[in-house]
């Protein structure tokens, strides 16, 4: 067990919780990763032969994923196989004392196993029961297949994502499944909430993947509702606020944000164009919108003839919004990152020391800890086993029947 924070002076935000995580890779564990940065027990429920498949996604370092590391920190793994039904009785077992169960299946898994939210909440019926999937339990496409991926595409945000007329893009992370598992997670909290104040029932939480990318897709429907409107991809402009684009260097792009009206002004006259930030045209967004092109060519030209850091330097003494595009390198490098700690050093199990992020938000009463690193495939079987009641030699003869590892 490695702290990498100081405790907190009060207990932490989710003191008590008690959560079960079913779902594998991105989503779902997402969730249970941020309920336990805020003190929920996360009991991690993986398939006794290889785990979690993200254990081997991206960068391996001793035959693990680092990722992973930061992934399933403050989890304990229990190795169960729930194709059998003597592993479906055990996780009845830890679900019948659980708070939150937080599940990624396909629609209609749980129910094959008896273990739907009927059955369940006849159990437990304080449970709240966290359901992430492609395209939610009902629908007519709720048993098709759905990735992440998928989802943005649905959601609306891959058709923005890209230059005009070219291919779309994906953003360079899974932003679809992230943006799920914290709709999911704000579902719980809510959930847990309404159970502590009005009558200890628990309830399902239904987060579609797709639904999710759609939430955050702005006025997307709207405008098209109201004049037909279809937006497109608009490269890394913001399509109707103006000015706001990347900008070349010589040594880079710069990002800037100058489409307040008084922050245009300031922008206008650090560029040495006063007469665009006093035209009368100009003064408002819906005028800068129609000469968008012009106002980007002269930003452009200014930028060009300069290196990123002499740009922002620039843009900061008139207090315009501006920053460069980061790498990994630039982050690891930032000291206002190291500041607000987010970036931390984190012990693996393996003996290694990784940079890793942070915890997101920073409550100041009872804030996120690590409490420890990412666990091992089921290194925690026995010990959550014996508290769920079972003897040593139970668990034992489990484990000689491949049921637990």
């Amino acid at each position: 067990m490695h702290s990498l924070v100081s405790p907190p002076a009060s207990p932490s935000a989710l003191h008590g919780v008690r959560v079960v995580e079913m779902g594998q890779l991105i989503a779902g564990p997402f969730c249970g990763k941020t309920l336990g940065e805020f003190g929920a027990d996360v009991i991690k429920i993986e398939a006794p032969d290889a785990g979690d498949p993200l254990r081997n996604w991206r960068l391996i370092q001793d035959g693990t994923s680092v990722w992973w590391q930061v992934q399933s920190r403050n989890k304990r793994s229990v190795a169960l196989d729930l194709r059998q039904a003597e592993g479906q009785d055990l996780a009845r077992r830890l679900i019948a004392e659980a708070d939150v169960l937080v599940e990624s299946f396909r629609p209609g898994t749980l129910e094959g196993w008896g273990m739907g939210p009927e059955a369940l909440h006849a159990l437990n019926p304080g449970l709240v029961m966290l359901r992430i999937s492609g395209y939610g339990q009902t629908g007519p496409y709720r048993d098709l297949p759905g990735f992440g991926a998928i989802g943005e595409a649905m959601g609306g945000l891959r058709h923005l994502t890209g230059e005009p007329g070219r291919v779309p893009v994906r953003v360079g992370v899974s932003i679809g499944d992230t943006l799920a598992a914290l709709h999911g997670t704000i579902g719980v909290l809510m959930a847990l909430y309404h159970r502590k104040v009005n009558g200890g029932q628990g309830q399902v939480i239904d987060v579609a993947l797709h639904e999710a990318v759609f939430n955050v897709m702005e006025s997307l429907i709207p405008e098209y509702s109201a004049f037909g409107v279809v937006r497109e991809a608009a490269g890394s402009a913001l399509p109707g606020i103006a000015p706001s684009n990347a900008y070349p260097c010589q040594d880079g792009w710069v990002l800037v944000a100058g489409n307040g009206d008084s922050i245009f002004k300031r922008l206008m006259d650090t560029i040495g164009r006063p007469d665009l930030g006093q035209a009368p045209d100009l003064a408002n967004n819906t005028g800068r919108v129609a000469r968008v092109d012009e106002i980007d060519a002269a930003i452009g030209a200014w930028s060009a003839q300069r290196r990123v850091q002499q740009v922002l330097d620039a843009l900061a003494a008139a207090r315009v919004p501006a920053g460069k595009v980061y790498t990994a390198k630039d982050i690891a490098e930032d000291p206002h990152y190291r500041a607000r700690d987010m970036l931390l050093s984190q012990q693996t199990r393996d003996g290694h020391t990784l940079e890793v992020p942070g915890i997101v938000p920073k409550l100041s009463l009872t804030p996120g800890t690590v409490r420890s690193s990412a666990p091992g495939l089921g290194d925690d079987t026995d010990a959550v086993l014996a508290e769920a009641g079972l003897s040593a030699a139970q668990v034992a003869l489990l484990r000689s029947k491949g049921v637990v590892r």
